[in-house]
């Protein structure tokens, strides 16, 4: 656990050209002067928010309606009763159960510095581990399941998801987050697309076997 903290804290990244990953994606990585007219907004709001475009954005701007689909299920995402730590949660159990490891890195960057969540938890979801938080890991195994069963969820998991604390609109927030990560997760993982510098030292690999 303790030498994963130390890998995405202090990686030593090399570096590439201009200081940049190669940029080798299976599709086109749009930018402000090449996406189509209505991808544009899209993108130059997360310039203008992020400081960058992360290349997940890119990859969708091939598809405005893919972009647009991404930009506005994650602000309706935001209006969950589930925190944000425990949205986090759901995001890094679909994005290692999905092996994006782009979404990891990003979702790792958020869980840590926006959601605050306690650097042993982050250790556990990027390891595919329990957690060592009794509501977080009733959590992540009702995430987990519910990608697992394709949603049929068992009696005895959604019991102990209730017997958590959470409810039955959380348990419908948490499939809404599983539906975004599907769609990060699964255009990621087609993309072949690359991690951007700003995430390199939160770069995952997925634990062997």
């Amino acid at each position: 656990m303790n030498m994963e903290r130390t890998s995405y804290n202090q990686q030593t990244v090399l570096i590439h050209g201009k200081g940049e990953y190669p940029m080798s994606s299976r599709i086109t990585l749009h930018d402000l002067q090449t996406a189509p007219e209505a991808a544009k907004p899209f993108l130059e709001n997360a310039q203008k928010n992020s400081g960058f475009i992360p290349n997940l954005l890119r990859v969708l701007a091939n598809a405005p309606a893919a972009l647009e689909t991404y930009v506005t299920v994650s602000a309706l995402n935001g209006k969950s009763e589930l925190t944000l730590a425990e949205r986090e949660v759901v995001q890094l159990i679909a994005a290692t159960q999905h092996g994006c490891d782009f979404c990891v890195a990003g979702h790792t960057a958020v869980a840590l510095n926006k959601a605050k969540l306690p650097h042993e938890v982050v250790d556990a979801l990027r390891a595919r581990g329990e957690l060592p938080d009794a509501r977080y890991e009733t959590l992540a195994a009702f995430a987990r399941e519910v990608i697992a069963t394709r949603g049929d969820v068992s009696p005895a998991t959604y019991q102990a998801f209730r017997d958590a604390g959470f409810t039955e609109g959380n348990a419908l927030e948490v499939i809404l987050g599983v539906s975004l990560a599907t769609l990060c997760n699964f255009a990621n993982v087609f993309a072949q697309t690359p991690l951007n510098d700003e995430l390199g030292k939160y770069r995952w690999q997925q634990p062997s076997a």
